[in-house]
């Protein structure tokens, strides 16, 4: 009997032997059954990639493509049946391989790809309500901590990857100019929304996402304006809740 490893290395390699031990009903050495499964597998997890990559899978062209694409799923094989969550270790690939070092960007642009589909299969959560905010004074509103939504993601990018990702997606869309860009994924409805950040604004963010309150995260904007991120946070269902931990509640102050 063929080891079930031995199996499945030889299914993502081409280059493998057929394993021994893999026989048809009439115990020959089933060669050619396996050559058809093997190519199959694989030109299924290419397919995979191009679905869940596709932005990159036109930066680099058909053949290049299936080139870098089998190189990563030999090195990665998936490792769960679920195909929606293949690929996480891509954008790293992508860096790493030297035949694309001309190709900085193309690692971050799998990121955004990849933060497109978390953000689309990740869970449900409720929308915070912009006027339970507006009720709040100045030192109140400083102590609310926020939670935010599940499907919310933050990339940083010395690169114009939004720009980049939307030039190659949509024809007819300006060649990005130059310009390093953060970007906020959320998901106000079912399809997730990319949303270039303001100078500041991820640090913002990334702040929220620590758990900070308000005015503490406002801080990191330095000479920004913080408003224009919270907004965006709130109308792109970014956020889910609001609180005010006990320890930060504003101490009554006593009658006169």
């Amino acid at each position: 009997m063929v080891s079930q490893d031995r199996f499945y290395r030889g299914l993502l390699d081409a280059a493998q032997p057929v394993p021994g031990g893999v026989h048809d009903a009439a115990g020959r050495v089933a060669a050619r059954r396996y050559a058809i499964y093997r190519n199959n597998v694989a030109v299924s997890l290419r397919e995979a990639l191009e679905v869940g990559f596709p932005a990159v899978a036109r930066l680099l062209g058909p053949e290049n493509f299936a080139m870098v694409a089998g190189a990563f799923l030999r090195r990665s094989p998936p490792r769960s049946p679920r195909m929606m969550v293949y690929g996480s270790g891509f954008p790293a690939f992508l860096e790493a391989e030297p035949r694309l070092g001309h190709l900085g960007y193309l690692g971050d642009v799998a990121r955004l790809e990849l933060a497109l589909r978390q953000s689309y299969h990740a869970a449900d959560a409720p929308q915070l309500d912009a006027a339970a905010l507006a009720g709040l004074d100045e030192a109140a509103l400083a102590q609310v901590r926020v939670t935010v939504a599940p499907a919310t993601r933050l990339l940083r990018s010395r690169w114009p990857v939004l720009s980049l990702y939307r030039y190659t997606m949509t024809p007819g869309t300006p060649a990005p100019k130059p310009v390093a860009e953060d970007v906020l994924v959320c998901r106000p409805g079912f399809d997730p929304v990319p949303h270039t950040l303001p100078p500041g604004g991820a640090d913002v963010a990334a702040a929220l996402v620590r758990g900070e309150p308000l005015g503490a995260a406002f801080g990191h904007a330095g000479d920004s304006d913080p408003g224009p991120v919270l907004s965006l946070l709130l109308t792109g269902g970014a956020l889910s809740a609001l609180s005010i931990a006990p320890e930060d509640r504003p101490h009554a102050c006593p009658d006169d």
